[in-house]
């Protein structure tokens, strides 16, 4: 009995056909195996991150994490016979025992995988091996895998900051520029509002072949860092920095996480993907799961459409968020540059697109603003290209059923987007014309939700860095204590809207800030002395 395991994927466009690959040439696939007790782990996760639970902080070790959600011994079993009858020794496993990243050949995991295809594909200088055509795993072996990584899924296009730059300096005029003292005017930081304690950390994870340079960093504290105690080098790197040129992503994500969360030890998670085959995200997972300690606030500025990804992984992807969160860390994602998205339907009309794992309910979506006048620190107005909405795949999850207040009034209309769904972004921060220093030169004008999540990344690492001196835990998964304090401590937003599908009935307007939370801003932006306060009560 056999039974298909995932549908037909289409190459995407920017993809160039190089031909099938050769029968000898190394494959490496990563196979996610069935974990046991789930329904305990997300409750676990909402007992720890309630603050008005007993459990609230009591957070799991690692190996704690393990001994809940590791494969049964049966699962284990059946994987490994079934990959070493097909000719397949040459695994690793992750601590969490839940992943099998296995070596073969194109001929052997054609044999393992029968349907699957192996081709070579290349955009601009990145090449990759995947397979178009459906597959299928024996029946007795497919209810122990979530799902095979290396075979379909595409990285997803990052938006190309240099584009954007472009556009925005032909249309630009003298203002500005969001700087690190810009930042700290408006979000009320002093220069003692840095970090102290030993035992604090934080992250930014790039996978799109970003890399940052050390001379680019040290630049930019040189420049934008006066004022403030700040460290001008990352403490760690994990996987590998590759040469070449700075990317603008990487070196917006590593000056703006450090120079806000400042004097804050540091680490960069950097997955290339050490393979053709690899899927670099799926890396950076499989990390988490192998890393008994790591950063405990992650800011991570990438995303795909909700609708190019199997619901069968994103549900397992949202697992591993799980168990990241019930151990006391923070993930921060950025909700997209694309506002609402918008989707063609086959049968004419439009709806809109959501962003996973923006729309993931394990984790804290950060949106954009911009300055109501770009001349002077003003309050904040959505900005346009804020990714905010309701996912088509996951519920509403409890702690935004109340806690969350929609307008209704302000809503587009309702064939356009899932009312049930979960609800993002959860709060926002200015994401629109960041100085940043790239390969030496100082470059106005970047934007995008990939400079408003390190943002609010190196703030939730400052409010750490108090609570731990006052002896309490890390503030972990931050979701059902945010909206518990429905928008203390958050400049909300009220004005301007994002945007969506051009097209008469919505024409390019998709959801817009208002009173409270709303789906472009979620609860506003951080005073941080007021949001320090209301996260240092109770517990």
């Amino acid at each position: 009995d056999t039974t298909r395991a995932e549908s037909q994927r289409m190459i995407p466009d920017h993809w160039a056909h190089m031909g099938r690959v050769r029968p000898t040439e190394e494959i490496e696939l990563t196979f996610a195996l069935r974990q046991q007790n789930l329904d305990r782990l997300e409750d676990l996760l909402l007992l720890v991150s309630d603050p008005s639970s007993p459990q609230y902080g009591k957070y799991l070790t690692l190996e704690e994490v393990t001994a809940l959600v590791r494969p049964s011994q049966l699962t284990q079993k059946v994987v490994r016979q079934w990959l070493q009858s097909n000719g397949v020794s040459n695994c690793q496993t992750v601590l969490t025992q839940d992943f099998l990243q296995c070596s073969m050949t194109a001929q052997v995991a054609e044999a393992v995988l029968p349907g699957s295809e192996f081709h070579r594909y290349v955009s601009d200088d990145h090449s990759l091996v995947r397979s178009s055509s459906l597959y299928q795993v024996d029946g007795d072996v497919l209810q122990h895998i979530d799902f095979v990584g290396g075979v379909h899924r595409f990285p997803p296009k990052g938006q190309d900051l240099n584009e954007v730059l472009t556009k925005r300096r032909s249309e630009a005029k003298f203002h500005l520029g969001v700087t690190p003292a810009a930042l700290r005017a408006r979000y009320n930081l002093t220069a003692t509002d840095v970090g102290s304690a030993q035992n604090n950390s934080q992250a930014v994870a790039q996978f799109l072949e970003q890399f940052y340079h050390p001379a680019d960093l040290a630049e930019f504290m040189a420049m934008f860092g006066q004022g403030f105690q700040h460290r001008s080098d990352v403490d760690r790197v994990v996987g590998t920095q590759g040469g070449g040129k700075a990317g603008l992503e990487a070196s917006l994500d590593i000056e703006y996480i450090m120079s806000t969360g400042a004097n804050i030890s540091t680490w960069v998670f950097s997955n290339a993907g050490r393979h053709e085959s690899q899927e670099p995200f799926l890396q950076w997972l499989l990390l988490l799961s192998n890393m008994t300690d790591i950063p405990w606030v992650h800011t991570i500025s990438y995303g795909d459409d909700e609708d190019s990804l199997s619901a069968a992984y994103m549900t397992r992807i949202n697992v591993e968020f799980m168990k990241v969160g019930v151990r006391g860390i923070s993930m921060l994602f950025a909700s997209g540059d694309s506002g609402a998205g918008c989707k063609h339907l086959a049968k004419g009309g439009n709806c809109f697109r959501p962003s996973f794992p923006a729309s993931s309910p394990y984790v804290t979506t950060v949106g954009g603003t911009s300055f109501k006048n770009p001349f002077k620190i003003t309050y904040e107005v959505t900005d346009s290209i804020s990714g905010g909405g309701f996912s088509n795949i996951f519920k509403m999850p409890d702690y935004q059923v109340t806690g969350s207040s929609l307008a209704q009034s302000a809503l587009p209309p309702k064939t356009y987007f899932n009312t049930s769904g979960r609800a993002y972004p959860d709060l926002a921060a200015l994401s629109d014309n960041y100085w940043v220093v790239s390969d030496r030169i100082p470059i106005p004008w970047v934007s995008g939700t990939s400079a408003s999540t390190p943002v609010v990344g190196g703030i939730l690492a400052l409010i750490n860095d108090q609570r731990f001196r006052k002896g309490l835990p890390s503030l972990g998964f931050l979701n059902p204590r945010l909206y518990q304090l429905k928008g203390r401590g958050l400049f909300d937003v009220t004005e301007g809207c994002q945007n969506s599908c051009l097209d008469e009935q919505v024409q390019g307007k998709g959801f817009c800030a208002a009173a409270s939370w709303d789906p472009v801003t979620g609860w506003g932006t951080p005073d941080y002395p007021a949001f320090l306060a209301a996260l240092l009560e109770g517990k």
